[in-house]
């Protein structure tokens, strides 16, 4: 997606059918399922929280919280995905949470948000509605009544990590790019207009003004703090070389009908905003059920595979690009020996 306006510049579905023998194919296949599935996005969600929570003013950028591993909400455990093997991590600053993706770091960075606040929130983002999207069989995601969220303590402690709500990946790249173009959602959309055959635009489409959820300043801390996940983190199969990427990764435990979660089935995904000096295309890979592994592994690599195309589509420049072609510009030439020596 293009951030800045809402342009939806490619959809994938895998696996897909051949149109041309379509009759061959499930029906399960013909669905669009970025826009007609809906999934708990579990940690890539985590950045958004962290926006809320800055907006409202409950943390800033230097507060730190205690990260236990493992805690009890009423009835319920929650843990680390890593827990196991790397025990309590301590005190964190809100940059090491994202990093280090840590839930308990999450649930007690939400805590120090009213869950009316919280709530309210999570509305002005467009959960539980549809978005518009100029494309078929679009369903809206889902929020848990107003009620259920503010007085069950652990419904706000589980959204806090990305679990306990569900909405479509296409909604995800939506939420995302609020993080990307300066705190506006903006409406998916893949039609620009119709042209006639002289390429003169005669009919665009009509779309509603963006809607400022985030201050430019929260957002970019935020980015921040998600380029960290990448250069650092549990998003490290995404780095390109001499490009700042912002991401965060997500492997959430799959919800089986009224029966709860799944023992094994998972569902990993990676978003990543390119570039964090000049943010503007987000893009999402979302994996349902792979045999092995996590979203820094299994979708990480196609994000980034996604980003390199579209660096050479787009001809963007490295991110240090100005910094480098000044530097070149002012050391002075020198002579063949001088470049073989």
């Amino acid at each position: 997606m293009d951030a800045v306006d809402g342009s939806l510049l490619a959809l994938a579905n895998d696996p897909s059918y051949d149109p041309n023998r379509y009759y061959e194919s499930s029906l399960d296949l013909f669905k669009n399922w970025a826009l007609s599935d809906l999934y708990e996005p579990g940690s890539t969600f985590k950045p958004i929280n962290v926006a809320l929570a800055l907006e409202a003013g409950a943390i800033q950028p230097e507060t730190t919280v205690y990260d236990e591993g493992r805690i009890q909400i009423g009835k319920w455990p929650i843990e680390n995905a890593d827990y196991s093997y790397v025990g309590p991590r301590g005190t964190l600053s809100v940059g090491e949470v994202l990093k280090y993706s840590s839930n308990i770091g999450m649930v007690r960075i939400m805590q120090k948000l009213n869950p009316e606040v919280y709530y309210e929130g999570l509305q002005r983002l467009g959960l539980g509605e549809m978005m518009g999207v100029d494309l078929p069989f679009e369903v809206p995601s889902t929020l848990k009544s107003r009620g259920q969220f503010t007085n069950v303590t652990v419904e706000a402690a589980t959204v806090a990590f990305g679990q306990g709500l569900s909405v479509t990946p296409v909604k995800l790249v939506q939420l995302m790019a609020v993080l990307a173009n300066g705190g506006k959602l903006v409406t998916p959309h893949v039609v620009k207009g119709l042209y006639d055959s002289k390429g003169h635009l005669y009919w665009q489409l009509s779309l509603p003004e963006p809607k400022q959820v985030f201050s430019s300043q929260t957002t970019t801390t935020v980015l921040n703090m998600m380029e960290t996940s990448v250069d650092a983190g549990t998003g490290k199969e995404a780095q390109i070389p001499g490009y700042r990427i912002a991401g965060k990764t997500g492997t959430a435990q799959k919800a089986v009908g009224s029966r709860g979660y799944s023992k094994y089935a998972k569902i990993t995904s990676f978003v990543g905003i390119l570039s964090v000096n000049h943010p503007r295309y987000v893009v999402l890979a979302v994996i349902d059920e792979p045999e092995s592994g996590s979203g820094g592994t299994v979708a990480a690599p196609v994000v980034k595979e996604v980003m390199e195309a579209l660096i050479g589509i787009k001809q963007i420049p490295p991110s240090n690009f100005g910094e480098v072609k000044s530097k070149a510009e002012s050391e002075p030439e020198l002579d063949e020996a001088e470049e073989q020596q």
